[in-house]
């Protein structure tokens, strides 16, 4: 079922409220996903903590993370083609389930007092595998529930989403395991997954809509041959390497709060949370975004102003300054995300949209972790200061490249849109 098209956008600047507005199954997937999400973040932290404690290691904390990206990275390409072969309500609703089943698990084990670091691992790396299920088939609904036009307001709906439960989820895990323990974070979880499940419940049967009529086995080898015919398709994935690849900061902020700042493991935090505010702040006021018809151009103009704001930040010595360009760096990406997720969602047939959600997600996962290794590397070769500068500097100059190579990416427009 498709929402009815509705009334040009008008001029606001507050997030766009009418996809939820106008399509009753898509508020329904949006609130149980906001939901849902805050609730992983709660266990994701929960989890990072009870690791600690029974280690006392911040080697084994870290270990949480490559339990959780190998999965998604590996099934995450394999996630999207099966959203490609089999009726995509369903893949949302069993994976969702498998999700909510697995804090389940880990509540059960806590409350009776079985605390196994590798049961943590497995279930952290089962969750990793249920969400690379999920999220391409989720992701592909979105323009089946509405109109064209609403889709950049849908994913800057969804980049409140996100943001907002990485802000809130962790603050209210360890709120929670501080009160009643661990079993309660996981509980809650457990729970709040019954919103998410809901509403993929309610939804209408979600078949790919295939091109020759037929069903059949997707491949993810064609997934990836449309991709290397597609350029605009391409540079939404370049373009956010360009950034989360070359200029990630985020791994040398340990060492910046005392050299630069003075500072101690709160400021650390606030290093952390900026860009997280500025990309919440950019979701919140998005409403602007809908007006936009270029949205290659409006990529290529956000991830170079996240490039710039790295840079420039690099340079800052003074902290309230530095978190301001932190937070423009998280405003200009969440800029980005919702013209990159948009392009990828109008631009690719129906029977592709899993596929190449799934590259998305690898990218995603992937690009930032790389970016870490990479910031560290230069780091410890020259200084922090030269890492941070140089890989803004380097974004934009990349990007300036792709842009010269593929000049169509910039003249994409929102009303005829090309792969």
């Amino acid at each position: 079922m498709t929402a009815t098209t509705s009334t040009p956008p008008k001029r606001r600047i507050l997030a766009d409220l009418t996809p939820l507005r106008t399509s009753a199954d898509y508020r329904r997937l949006w609130l149980g996903n906001t939901i849902s999400w805050m609730g992983q973040a709660m266990t994701a932290l929960a989890v990072s903590l009870q690791v600690y404690e029974i280690t006392r290691s911040s080697f084994s904390v870290g270990l949480v993370g490559l339990f959780s990206l190998v999965p998604l990275v590996a099934f995450g390409l394999y996630g999207g083609a099966i959203a490609d072969t089999v009726d995509r309500r369903r893949l949302g609703l069993y994976s969702a389930l498998g999700a909510a089943v697995l804090s389940v698990a880990l509540a059960g084990a806590a409350f009776a007092g079985y605390h196994r670091v590798w049961l943590l691992y497995a279930v952290v790396a089962l969750q990793a595998v249920c969400g690379a299920l999920n999220s391409p088939a989720r992701s592909a609904m979105i323009p089946r529930l509405l109109p064209p036009e609403q889709l950049p307001a849908a994913n800057a709906l969804q980049s409140v989403t996100t943001t907002s439960g990485m802000m809130i989820g962790p603050m209210l895990g360890g709120f929670i395991v501080g009160l009643w323990g661990y079993q309660a974070a996981y509980l809650i979880d457990a729970v709040a997954f019954s919103a998410a499940l809901y509403a993929m419940w309610r939804l209408p049967a979600m078949r790919p809509d295939r091109a020759d009529g037929k069903r059949g086995r997707a491949s993810v080898v064609d997934g990836l041959r449309f991709l290397a015919t597609r350029p605009n398709i391409r540079m939404t994935f370049f373009s956010d390497m360009c950034a989360m690849v070359l200029a990630q900061p985020r791994a040398l902020f340990p060492a910046i709060a005392g050299l630069w700042y003075g500072g101690d493991a709160k400021t650390v935090g606030l290093l952390v949370a900026a860009p997280a505010v500025g990309a919440l702040l950019g979701g919140l006021f998005s409403g602007w975004l809908g007006r936009i018809r270029r949205h290659g151009l409006a990529i290529l103009l956000s991830v170079a102003a996240w490039g710039a704001a790295v840079a420039v930040f690099g340079l800052t010595r003074n902290l309230w300054l530095g978190l301001l360009f932190l937070a423009l760096a998280g405003c200009a990406d969440t800029i980005s995300m919702v013209f990159r997720t948009t392009m990828l969602q109008a631009a690719t047939p129906d029977d592709l949209r899993g596929r190449l959600q799934g590259v998305f997600i690898v990218v995603v996962a992937g690009g930032p972790r790389l970016g870490d290794f990479l910031a560290g590397t230069a780091a410890d070769l020259t200084s922090p200061a030269v890492a941070i500068t140089g890989g803004g500097i380097a974004c934009v100059a990349a990007l300036a490249v792709l842009a010269a190579v593929w000049r169509g990416f910039a003249r994409y427009d929102a009303h005829t849109p090309e792969a």
